[in-house]
């Protein structure tokens, strides 16, 4: 295909049909076999395996079971190309016939089902093939390229913990980070922005203190599910009237854990939330508000001691630098057909993926690949029920393989060579 990037993506890509029946086989082998967060010791051997087979240059164990492979090919730009690896403790219903029937130890011991029901495992696939497509097409490019496979993304330690295992001091400083997701989107079409793209999250545990009593006896209690059930219903009054409706912010309680038997009142509550925003002043102010009415409803209902709340895990918000963001963007738009790239607005999904810009202080960009059947998500736009279609976290949650697979390693292999092609390395960042 003839476009700005010259014959260097074609070139590079050419080969692509003939690899993507052993990448299918990598990604419904990664579905079959998922692997919780900071666990991912199969999945990061396979990624190891791969990079090793196409000539870069493998350093396991990054950051727990982290993987980062370096290809050096001649002077230029260094691109780090990013896909993460873990699954979720999710049951998976959607009848594939590599569907996972694993269960797994939980970091609290417990035995829990696993499932890749957020693409991961679809991310790894890509990553693969870029690798390898760009090993072999080095004839078309100059420059340095990083191959990153994180661990621990569901978590929000994954990228903290590769970076705090030396990522910025032992590997080359990459001029720009890329990286993408599949989301509900029709399979085959590119979406993305310049600015904000993924939201800030924030989850939060906030546990209540009572006394208990016999069910028969309320008098001789201090009720802390009550106290509970006015806090989470006063916690849907932050969006609701703290906020302007020009801001933008999502309070979720996720969990209301209390007691343990019907007429028995517990001494203890335990609630679990998800904030998402995009402003930090926003972000602030809202977490502010979360301690604020627990503490409160706390105080209203004679609770022998303050709640307390433990952060469970933060992601900063994802933005893309803006002339990075563009020159990606071009990128997608000289390559694939118009109709297929789209611009989108900021998602409410987060990811820790902004964390390896900041701390090399580098432009960083992410984007989203459809993976939903073309018709079976045409057919829902049509009759206004896009929220039926399974969304990433759901048990029934399962990307159609193609074309999904190969455009999600054509846009990173394009996207990369926005940078290293020897057409245009020299173009301005």
């Amino acid at each position: 295909m003839e476009n700005r990037l010259g014959q260097g993506a074609g070139q590079v890509l050419a080969p692509l049909k003939q690899m993507l029946p052993a990448l299918e086989a990598l990604y419904t082998d990664v579905h079959a076999h998922p692997e919780l967060s900071m666990q991912e010791h199969r999945t990061a051997g396979l990624a190891a395996e791969h990079l090793r087979a196409a000539g870069y240059d493998v350093t396991a164990g990054v950051g727990g079971t982290g993987v980062v492979g370096v290809l050096r090919n001649g002077p230029g730009p260094t691109v780090m190309l990013r896909a993460d690896m873990d699954a979720l403790p999710v049951k998976e219903m959607t009848g594939l016939p590599y569907a996972s029937t694993l269960d797994a130890v939980d970091r609290e011991g417990r035995t829990v089902p696993v499932m890749h029901a957020c693409g991961h495992d679809m991310h790894v696939a890509w990553l693969a093939g870029a690798a390898s497509l760009l090993a072999q097409g080095r004839a078309a490019w100059s420059g340095t390229l990083a191959a990153v496979f994180q661990p621990g993304e569901e978590t929000a330690e994954g990228a903290r913990a590769m970076l705090d295992d030396g990522l910025y001091k032992h590997f080359p400083k990459p001029d720009v980070i890329l990286g993408q997701h599949v989301m509900v989107a029709s399979a085959g079409e590119v979406g993305g922005r310049t600015g904000t793209i993924t939201s800030a999250a924030d989850s939060l545990q906030i546990r209540l203190f009572g006394r208990g009593a016999h069910g028969s006896m309320p008098q001789a209690s201090i009720d802390p599910v009550v106290m509970a059930a006015a806090t989470v219903m006063r916690l849907q009054t932050i969006v609701a009237r703290e906020l302007s409706p020009n801001e933008a912010a999502v309070v979720t309680v996720g969990s209301l854990q209390a007691g343990t038997k019907e007429n028995v009142i517990p001494d203890e509550a335990l609630i679990k939330l998800n904030v998402r925003s995009y402003d930090p002043k926003v972000r602030q102010r809202v977490l502010d508000a979360i301690a604020r009415i627990a503490n409160a409803e706390a105080a209203a209902s004679g609770a022998p001691r303050p709640p307390e709340i433990t952060t469970l895990d933060s992601y900063p918000m994802g933005v893309n630098d803006d002339s990075a963001g563009e020159r990606v963007g071009n990128s997608f738009r000289d390559y694939f057909p118009a109709a297929r790239v789209h611009r989108t607005g900021p998602t409410s999904a987060s990811e820790d993926f902004g964390s390896f810009g900041q701390a090399w202080q580098v432009p960083a960009v992410f984007w989203f690949v459809g993976g939903t059947d073309p018709d079976t998500y045409a057919a829902a736009s049509a009759s206004g029920e896009i929220n039926k279609i399974p969304s990433n976290h759901s048990p029934y949650f399962a990307p159609v393989i193609h074309p999904t697979l190969e455009t999600g390693v054509e846009t990173l292999v394009v996207a990369a060579l926005a940078w290293l092609g020897k057409g245009t390395a020299a173009a301005p960042a």
